[in-house]
C-alpha cells in the first residue's frame, strides 16, 4: 500500500490499515528507522498488577475506551479472516 508525505511531512496511514489495528485520531505511535527503513508501532499500555480477593489483575495507567460486545465481535471477525 502506498501513501505520500505532504508538505508539513505529514503522512496519512490509509482508512483500512487505521481500521484494521484499530487507530483512530491521537492514537500515540512510534516511529524509527530500522536498514534504512521507516517502521511505526502502536506503543504497548503501560499497566500495573493489582492484588484483588480473587486474584490479580492488570489495570491501565491510562484512561482506556469501554469494551463492548461490539468491539469484541469486530476484532474476532476481523482476526479470523
Amino acid at each position: 500500500m502506498r501513501t505520500t508525505i505532504d508538505a508539513a511531512g505529514r503522512i496519512v496511514v490509509p482508512k483500512p490499515v487505521r481500521d484494521d489495528l484499530g487507530l483512530t485520531a491521537g492514537t500515540e505511535l512510534e516511529l524509527s528507522v530500522v536498514d534504512r527503513r521507516i517502521e511505526i508501532d502502536v506503543p504497548a499500555t503501560p499497566m500495573r498488577l493489582e492484588e484483588h480477593e480473587h486474584g490479580v489483575a492488570a489495570i491501565a495507567d491510562r484512561q482506556m475506551p469501554t469494551l463492548t460486545t461490539e468491539a469484541v465481535r469486530d476484532t474476532l471477525e476481523r482476526v479470523r479472516r
